[in-house]
């Protein structure tokens, strides 16, 4: 197992592995109930870790984290069947559930 990087915070983690694992990366989230030892750990050491399970999905895993960040950063994308705003890298609606455009 390798560390591929650190989340901001728990839902960050889980949604970056679930990401990873939709494109065959298997990934495990460490440090899931570490936060409240936050002052007595560094914080590098009590935020949720993403490592992966394979060590040669690395570069891999790195492309699809970048592709992440791309599609998280882009303009939100309006649900044609309730017309909730989405946030970009959404691929089902927030509110109603349903498939959001390309």
């Amino acid at each position: 197992m390798k560390r591929l990087c650190n989340a901001t915070n728990l839902p960050e983690a889980h949604l970056l592995a679930g990401w990873l694992s939709q494109r065959g990366i298997r990934v495990r989230v460490f440090n899931a109930n570490a936060a409240g030892a936050l002052g007595e750990l560094p914080v590098d050491a009590a935020s949720p870790q993403i490592w992966l399970e394979d060590p040669r999905d690395e570069a891999r895993a790195r492309e699809s984290l970048e592709a992440f960040r791309r599609e998280a950063s882009g303009p939100g994308r309006p649900c044609l069947a309730c017309g909730e705003e989405n946030p970009p890298a959404f691929e089902l609606c927030w509110a109603c559930g349903k498939s959001l455009p390309p």
